[in-house]
């Protein structure tokens, strides 16, 4: 490897100020080369622009190098050389959760890292850094157990749970990040350490919560509950019967067994439609009866039914993970504000395609769990999401429009938002601030002083 491929690799800059301290000449590159199993990926490699992307590419990663670990040990190796050149590092397995892009030192992919181990006897789960939640549900399934997954199952586990993880069973169980028993983590220092609630206790709180502020997930043991069957489904409803069908939402008196979420959906050249999902952990007439009211709008389309664990993802139906530029806005409502809420977001407003939804909090997920975490926030009712698939040239535009709805509804949010929904335009450090309680920002900062001082982990949702 010549001379001027390892400039581009740490930059001139960071290359001289750190040669005595990591060597980052010939001889450390092909050290780098010769520790691992996976691969590495320079600008100008067959492959390196096709790994270098991620599921919404409305943030686009420029790394100087890509490294596809192929087991712990390549990602802590990889960790070692950044941490000695005092390179940058990044971390993904779906992109599905970028946030900020990567630009310049190196990108960590994880997805090779997909073996999952149930043990059905224990009702638990261990999986590597790069597992789908797909892979997950279809193997819990098999003994009659079932994870707390999301809305989609194409996302990566690790990512999805150290956001949160907010799902269809959250009422009833909480945050996916709650029932985590271990963590496999490799530092900003290259150092593979073992989280728990009894083993570094600190980052344990920290990373649930706080994502890739603190190193690499290389593994993760959680617990599973038992789970065969469920009843669950979508109602879907023309825009024309919007109000009814927000005042019959709005009125419901839902036990925790049942977690909802109401969405107006706006597809290019047709006319919005109303959806609500539930997934309901009683018996079908009982469901029934608790969403009588909405069943009684007579809906245009309705999915409600026993379902067996593995079909969880018929509930939301999420379109195959393809890339697709997704702009985003999240928040946190104390109260479900109908009148309000259908003058910013109705069937009449004027907005671009996308959807904007709101889930039912409260619950299991209002509570503080037996191993606390960073995920704070708990006291909201309702969770509110903005997405709308645009073009780059189209950004400002739809930002502006999803402005409006944030604006209009300003009386009701709580002013925080959850680290699951935080995007793009959430990597301001204000924005960041209000993904947590304000002493819970406090001491993940100190941590990330101790852990990360040269703050090589910020191609995230950063903790400056």
């Amino acid at each position: 490897m010549d001379r001027r491929t390892l400039l581009k690799i740490g930059g001139a800059a960071a290359l001289s100020a750190t040669v005595a301290a990591a060597d980052p000449g010939p001889r450390g590159a092909a050290e780098l080369r010769s520790r691992l199993k996976g691969t590495v990926l320079f600008p100008g490699d067959k492959d390196f622009e096709a790994e270098a992307k991620g599921y919404n590419p409305v943030a686009t990663h420029r790394p100087e190098a890509i490294v596809i670990a192929g087991s712990a040990a390549d990602v802590a190796a990889a960790v070692g050389f950044a941490a000695r050149a005092r390179m940058p590092v990044a971390v993904q397995a779906t992109g599905h959760g970028i946030g900020a892009a990567a630009t310049g030192g190196i990108l960590i992919n994880t997805r090779k890292l997909d073996r999952v181990t149930v043990d059905r006897r224990r009702r638990t789960v261990r999986v590597g850094g790069g597992v789908r939640v797909r892979a997950v549900v279809a193997q819990a399934a098999e003994s009659g157990l079932a994870m707390r997954n999301g809305s989609s199952l194409d996302v990566g586990v690790v990512g999805y749970t150290l956001g949160g993880g907010l799902g269809p069973f959250g009422r009833a169980y909480g945050y996916a990040a709650d029932h985590v028993r271990g963590i496999d983590l490799v530092t900003p220092s290259g150092r593979p350490l073992r989280l728990s609630r009894h083993e570094n206790p600190d980052l344990f709180w920290a990373v649930r919560g706080a994502k890739s502020n603190f190193g690499v997930v290389t593994g993760m043991e959680f617990d599973l509950f038992p789970l065969s069957r469920l009843y669950g489904g979508a109602l879907l409803f023309p825009g024309g019967v919007a109000e009814q069908v927000l005042a019959a939402y709005a009125a419901l008196r839902l036990p925790e067994a049942m977690t909802t979420g109401l969405a107006v959906l706006r597809a290019p050249g047709k006319p919005p439609v109303v959806r609500v999902t539930a997934a309901f952990l009683g018996s079908q007439a009982a469901g029934e009866r608790l969403l009588g009211p909405l069943l009684g709008l007579r809906p245009i389309q309705n999915t409600l039914g026993v379902l067996p664990y593995e079909k969880i993802g018929t509930i939301y139906n999420d379109p195959p993970a393809a890339p697709l530029p997704v702009h985003e806005r999240s928040g946190l409502l104390r109260r479900l504000p109908v009148e309000r809420l259908l003058a910013a977001a109705g069937p009449d407003a004027a907005l671009p395609p996308g959807m904007v939804e709101v889930r039912h909090l409260g619950g299991a997920l209002a509570r503080r769990p037996a191993a606390p975490n960073a995920i704070g926030h708990r006291d909201a009712a309702y969770t509110l999401f903005l997405a709308s698939p645009a073009p780059a040239d189209q950004a400002a535009a739809v930002g502006a429009a999803q402005q409006k709805v944030m604006d209009a509804l300003t009386g009701d949010l709580t002013g925080g938002m959850l680290p699951a929904f935080t995007s793009a335009s959430d990597t301001a450090p204000e924005r960041v601030r209000t993904a947590y309680e304000p002493e819970t920002y406090a001491r993940l900062r100190k941590l990330k002083r101790r852990h990360d001082p040269h703050n090589l982990f910020r191609a995230n949702h950063n903790l400056r």
